[in-house]
């Protein structure tokens, strides 16, 4: 389990700021939202902004409706030597880090992602359990969707331009959950590595990561991402194929 290191100073001029569109303004703004649509229910899930060197997170334990700025971790990349005693310089009175923050912090180091999202989506929990009742290993760890306009909502890939189109599919790994959400970093970041051009990786019988350039791609994804899960449990009980033909 990661330790925290508390700043000497709080830093709160870290996360005060006018303007809307600042990170400690933002994620609580966001999550509000994400609440509205069951995606961070009982102060499960979550999001993180990186500007720069800077991380903003949101904590654990918080009721993401109710979030304030005041609530946000900021934490420097550069200072982050031993994945096991993360440092912070700032942090907020009566929360604990998030154990989402490593895994996060995946997505900035390996991705460049400028914002991370991660919910406990129903949907993305019932993608993963369809998956695990694949007869084929592989089909168990891979959801695969084509021809279906909403997949244009996805870049297609890390260092690459433009976005997927109508024709091509779109894959999300998917890896096994842990007791201890920190202890999922390394499958995560093997995913990463094995699927270089996801944005997004499902933990099974728990939700989703997602990731992109900057808030607005991230949120983008995370929203077309889940409209598809939703369609596929749909297609699936109409015993529509995934998968199709079209050309």
């Amino acid at each position: 389990m990661a330790t925290a290191q508390e700043p000497a100073e709080n830093n709160d001029h870290l996360i005060r700021s006018s303007d809307s569109q600042h990170p400690a303004n933002l994620i609580p703004e966001l999550c509000r939202k994400f609440w509205t649509l069951g995606w961070v229910t009982g102060t499960g899930g979550g999001a993180s902004i990186r500007d720069n060197d800077l991380v903003y997170l949101a904590p654990s334990g918080v009721q993401k409706e109710l979030m304030k700025s005041e609530d946000i971790y900021v934490l420097s990349l550069a200072q982050q030597t031993d994945p096991k005693n993360r440092i912070y310089l700032r942090s907020p009175p009566s929360f604990k880090p998030s154990q989402c923050t490593p895994l996060f912090i995946a997505a900035f180091t390996k991705r460049n992602a400028g914002c991370c999202i991660h919910t406990h989506s129903q949907w993305a929990v019932l993608i993963t359990l369809l998956l695990e009742q694949m007869p084929n290993p592989e089909q168990k760890t891979m959801f695969e969707i084509n021809n279906i306009e909403q997949i244009k909502g996805f870049g297609r890939g890390f260092q690459k331009q433009g976005n997927l189109g109508y024709h091509d599919t779109l894959r999300i790994p998917v890896i096994e959950n842990t007791p201890h959400e920190e202890d999922l970093t390394e499958s995560l970041e093997a995913a990463m590595d094995k699927y270089p051009d996801t944005y997004a990786v499902l933990v099974r019988r728990h939700g989703v990561y997602v990731w992109g350039e900057n808030v607005h791609k991230a949120k983008t994804q995370c929203e077309s991402l889940d409209y598809l899960f939703q369609l596929a449990i749909e297609m699936r009980k109409l015993g529509i194929s995934w998968l199709s033909d079209i050309a």
